[in-house]
């Protein structure tokens, strides 16, 4: 299918085919943390990052290093074990670009400089030991990569650091590292004197930052990600996935109570958490309790993007960034998958005057629905309506807040299926308003409706207009090859959408 290059509307021509982008093709980062050694390989140039690999090993390189001021020696064997891995791997997978960053735990230690030159010796890989601004502001880039309009504070735990970056204005502004990481914090003594140690280091940040409170807070981080896991798991929360997630000082308050009343053992196992992690989780806490009293926020989301999405936004060219993540996303979703390419623009042209009350936010998502309405087509058709609604919900996408995940994944549920009783939506069901379940109902059904003409000049589709005070939906068919193509089938899909608005169908055919 042929599309005018001037046709694309407000969202403009995709980028994810353009020479900049391909040059991003297999970008790899090596990232070594105080508690973790991982490699990332992102794929492609979608701007939702593509996970072609991703691995993590465990280290604890920075373990004992508040009191030994030395790296941890069995650390030190397990991340030079892995980075040997990784070198391997990243050359069998033809990685063009891999960048090396080592964090806290080897700026820090005295034998720092030895382990760089022992990696290099035995892999090749060149470490770039980065200062805890830096590290500050790579982490800010990729929450931007995920939230393009995030305003707020970003927190960054990690083994032997935390670091807070200012976000406003589509940028990172200022920034400021401490020593409040989980192993940083073991040596400290008893509970007392760890919470002034907590208490006297994020006053201190907070006067670097020149600010005391924040709306939003975007927490990055393996410790993090791990209490908005029991946060989930004492709240009963059904959607499992951690980005974008959002919790209020009010649930967070109660997850550190409940935690103190836990086996950590047993939370690991409920929650799916390493007991090396879990480890971490109590210290942790405190360090977040304080972060929150200092900042108070009104809210506080989870991002699964930090300092390595930071590094492929760094790669990034100006006007990749500026693009919006869900439908670069989605575009190159249908660019891949879809039997016919280009169709979404169509379909989303076709369906829009239904939704012309809509605002901004809420087009872009039937926007993203129309792109992805074809993609899983080679799906057995007994479960396509399933695996629609379970690959949107759980899909790694930017942008995408939970109840608009919920929303995307109904709506391409109603593209293959009519009736939403006995599906996996019911368990999500709470997520989603009663307004904007009928809402994505409507969308799905106009999909449904519209999808019966892919195969065909889009000139043939006809336009569709709602009149919500006559409670009239009309049709208008082109006379010929159109008013042909309106079939039995397609005649009662149309019946469906009408009345799912509670409207009355009426169809007219024109002359063309």
């Amino acid at each position: 299918m042929t599309i005018d290059p001037a046709d694309y509307g407000p969202f403009g021509a995709p980028l994810f085919d353009g020479p900049e982008a391909r040059a991003l093709r297999r970008v790899g980062v090596i990232d070594v943390g105080s508690n973790s050694v991982r490699l990332v390989v992102f794929d492609g140039a979608a701007r939702s990052p593509a996970y072609f690999y991703n691995e993590k090993i465990l280290c604890g390189l920075g373990s004992g290093l508040a009191e030994s001021g030395r790296l941890n020696p069995e650390g030190r064997e397990r991340a030079m074990s892995a980075l040997k891995r990784f070198a391997i791997l990243a050359r069998g997978m033809e990685v063009n670009s891999l960048t090396v960053v080592a964090t806290a735990a080897v700026r820090e230690a005295e034998d720092g400089p030895a382990f760089e030159r022992e990696v290099r010796d035995a892999t090749g890989l060149k470490l770039w030991v980065i200062d805890g601004t830096e590290e500050a502001r790579l982490s800010g880039q990729g929450v931007l990569l995920g939230w393009p309009e995030a305003e707020g504070l970003m927190c960054d735990i990690g083994g032997s650091s935390m670091e807070l970056a200012e976000l406003k204005g589509g940028a990172v502004g200022k920034t400021v590292s401490g020593k409040l990481g989980p192993l940083k914090l073991e040596g400290a003594g008893g509970k007392g004197a760890r919470r002034k140690e907590i208490d006297a280091g994020v006053a201190e940040m907070a006067e670097a930052l020149d600010g005391d409170r924040y709306d939003r807070l975007y927490l990055v981080g393996g410790s993090w990600r791990a209490i908005a896991r029991i946060d989930m798991e004492r709240r009963g929360y059904p959607l499992q996935v951690l980005h974008e997630y959002t919790m209020t000082a009010k649930d967070l308050r109660a997850t550190f109570d409940y935690i103190e009343g836990q086996e950590m053992d047993d939370l690991g196992k409920r929650t799916g958490t390493s007991s090396a992690r879990m480890s971490l989780v109590p210290i942790a806490s405190e360090v977040l309790s304080r972060v929150i009293k200092t900042f108070r926020p009104k809210e506080i989301a989870i991002s699964s993007y930090g300092i390595r999405e930071g590094l492929l936004y760094e790669r990034m060219p100006e006007l990749l960034r500026a693009r919006d993540p869900l439908i670069e996303s989605a575009r190159a979703s249908e660019a891949a998958s879809a039997r016919l390419p280009g169709f979404g623009r169509v379909l989303y042209k076709f369906v829009s005057p239904l939704f012309s009350r809509a605002g901004d936010r809420r087009l872009r998502l039937i926007r993203a629905c129309c792109l992805l309405h074809d993609v899983s087509w080679r799906a057995h058709p007994d479960y396509r309506a399933e695996i629609c609604f379970d690959n949107a919900t759980r899909a790694n996408l930017g942008g995408l807040t939970h109840s608009e995940r919920v929303f995307l994944g109904l709506a391409l549920l109603h593209r293959y299926r009519n009736k939403r009783q006995g599906t996996p939506f019911e368990r999500l069901a709470p997520l989603l308003g009663e307004e904007d379940t009928l809402q994505a109902e409507v969308v799905g059904k106009a999909m449904r409706f519209g999808a019966m003409f892919s195969a065909q000049d889009p000139g043939l589709m006809g336009k569709m207009k709602l009149f919500p005070k006559k409670g009239l939906l009309e049709l208008s068919l082109p006379k010929g090859d159109g008013e042909a193509l309106y079939g039995e089938v397609a005649e009662a899909r149309f019946k469906s959408l009408a009345s799912s608005l509670g409207a009355e169908p009426q169809v007219r055919v024109v002359r063309s």
